[in-house]
């Protein structure tokens, strides 16, 4: 009996020790949250730059792992005055503590909160040098902070660069001082989940121009969380999410309200836009002597980046905008497989994006393989406009590039066609991708041709064969007739053309083809134009007359009177008025299992 009591007792005790033990740890959890929220004062509490002095002491906030704010000493070394522009000042600080003295400054820290005597005094943006002993960076001022968060003005939809951008490409750029000590902008990195390090190398030239670090990521399942942040959690935009995504990444500096800024330092300096604004989770973060970074999964959309500017990037919390839809579908012998995605409709990085994640759906597709013909037929749906439909073959080559590599090149090119029309903004709804891989290389190169007679008649039908060298493979002749116009005249002398696709374009619709002088004057002529443009899996016949054609946007009109030709002849066009010297009359064209290479050209004339 006293055994029994006994162990009721012990059990009583213990179970009390945990729960005591419970208690002690719920509050210790609370006074940590409440620490980090009491540590980090309201937005009103600031630090004008002019009052920071040398050897003042602060700290800062950002994430190493998981969802954990944490905090980390610095010291002021010094402002240096007119560092970013006129009257915009840097604070140069170095941070203290073991991990940050271990790590450096790290990619995805920028935007990290400063607070200097109790008091909110700027984003951590930039760092000082490579492979340094010390960790140094720049803080941005946080009143350049919120007054780039708070700039106004119409969305940005063209290419134009302000002096605004100059300023940060120079900061940003990879010219810097000789020796590697300049202070540059701490690097934003550019997520990528579902990206093969082989696509990303592909567009390395592109994506290091625009000052990216490009770093593969995962994504998570959305939270109820995801938009309750805090001063040292992160966010950024999103340009790409689906099957797979693309995402950048940086630290939240301070929160009013609904409005969220982060980054102190720009994106690509956009201005004034309508991004997707994701939460962003750590995993950890990467120490290396050349460039550590925060290795992240993309969470949860929760509002719009809004703004994208010199000491800043901001955004409100809510709904996201809309993104462009784009599916990419690959067929073969072994299958067919399809990737869906949803994209930013930016005139700066929609094209680059198409790109790069069409060369990726393909090439990582398991029905995919290299040494293959692939067919290609895309259509871009556009609103108020008719849809712009590409179609081609790409046969492999022997270069060392992938082979569907000019298939993304086809499609980003048709894009950046279209955003840089400069006659209306374009609004993409819909973007559809579909690619045949055919086995074997499959595409000819015109070798020579001939007619059946050396003159004709006006009206007379002759006919042309041509004779067709195949990849490794037997020759062969195609053969195909060509009409003589009725209205030709005795005695002149007409021009046979026999090649492919792209000559045919520049023989019939001249520079207009290239995108040179005399091309479209509006989006609904240039989307006519691009629609109009030859197969290069045909092989094209035309025969010319020696009488001029007048171009004017996507029409062509043959055997104008001369008083309209010396009108705009010899003089700068007016518009997209050009004139050719030739008026193709006839067209014919061979279909063929491959792309066609090459141009023959015949004299024939009419008795």
């Amino acid at each position: 009996m006293f055994l029994a009591n006994r162990l009721t007792q012990l059990r009583r005790r213990t179970l009390l020790m945990l729960l005591r033990a419970f208690q002690l740890a719920l509050a210790a959890l609370f006074l940590a949250g409440a620490s980090y929220a009491q540590a980090q004062p309201p937005l009103n509490e600031t630090l004008p730059v002019d009052q920071v002095r040398p050897g003042m002491q602060g700290y800062a906030y950002t994430i190493f792992a998981g969802d954990q704010v944490e905090k980390f000493d610095l010291e002021v070394i010094g402002v240096m005055p007119n560092f970013l522009g006129p009257k915009q000042s840097i604070i140069l600080v170095q941070l203290k503590g073991p991990k940050v003295e271990h790590t450096g400054v790290v990619a995805g820290m920028s935007g990290s909160p400063v607070y200097i005597d109790g008091k909110l005094a700027g984003a951590l943006s930039l760092k000082l040098g490579i492979f340094t002993k010390e960790p140094i960076a720049g803080v941005t001022p946080i009143a350049d902070v919120l007054a780039g968060g708070f700039a106004t003005g119409p969305v940005a939809d063209s290419g134009s660069t302000s002096p605004e951008g100059m300023v940060s490409a120079a900061l940003t750029g990879r010219a810097g001082i000789q020796g590697g000590a300049e202070l540059r902008s701490i690097e934003t990195p550019l997520i990528f989940s579902g990206f093969q390090p082989a696509a990303i190398q592909k567009f390395s030239e592109q994506l290091s121009g625009l000052g990216f670090l490009a770093a593969q990521g995962g994504t998570t399942a959305p939270r109820p969380d995801d938009a309750k942040l805090a001063p040292g959690d992160m966010a950024g935009m999103v340009l790409v999410q689906g099957d797979v995504s693309i995402n950048s990444a940086c630290t939240v500096t301070a929160i009013q309200g609904d409005k969220v800024f982060l980054c102190g330092h720009p994106f690509l300096n956009l201005g004034n836009v309508q991004l997707p604004m994701a939460r962003s989770r750590v995993l950890t973060t990467l120490s290396s002597d050349l460039a550590s970074t925060k290795i992240v999964n993309a969470g949860g959309s929760i509002g719009t980046i809004t703004g994208d500017h010199l000491t800043a990037v901001s955004g409100t919390i809510g709904p996201a905008p809309t993104m462009i839809p784009m599916e990419l579908t690959t067929k073969s012998p072994l299958g067919t497989k399809t990737v869906r995605v949803q994209m930013v409709n930016h005139p700066k990085l929609t094209p680059l994006l198409v790109g790069i994640t069409a060369f990726n759906s393909i090439t990582q597709n398991i029905v995919y393989g290299e040494t293959t013909t692939l067919k290609m037929n895309a259509e871009i749906k556009l609103k108020g406009h008719a849809p712009v439909r590409i179609e081609n073959t790409f046969a492999p080559s022997d270069a060392l590039n992938p082979d569907s590599m000019p298939v993304a090149m086809s499609v980003m090119s048709t894009f950046m066609r279209l955003f840089n029309n400069a006659f209306e903004k374009v609004d993409v709804e819909d973007i559809s991708v579909n690619v045949e891989s055919v086995p074997g290389r499959q595409s000819f190169t015109i070798e020579s041709a001939w007619l059946e007679k050396g003159e004709a008649a006006p009206g007379e039908t002759l006919r042309l064969r041509v004779l067709l060298q195949p990849y490794r493979g037997t020759p062969r002749i195609e053969e195909t007739s060509v009409r003589v116009p009725d209205q030709v005249l005795r005695g002149s002398t007409l021009r046979l053309m026999v090649s492919d696709a792209d000559w045919m374009n520049r023989a019939s619709r001249g520079f207009a083809a290239a995108g040179g002088p005399g091309g479209p004057e509006g989006l609904d002529p240039l989307i006519a134009l691009i629609n109009k443009e030859r197969r290069n899996d045909r092989l094209y016949v035309g025969l010319f007359v020696p009488s001029p054609t007048m171009l004017w946007d996507d029409k062509e009109l043959p055997n104008v009177p001369l008083s309209q030709i010396n009108a705009v002849d010899g003089r700068p066009a007016p518009g997209s008025v050009q004139v050719l010297r030739e008026s193709l009359a006839s067209e014919v064209s061979v279909p063929m299992s491959g792309p066609v290479t090459g141009i023959i050209s015949l004299n024939l004339p009419i008795r």
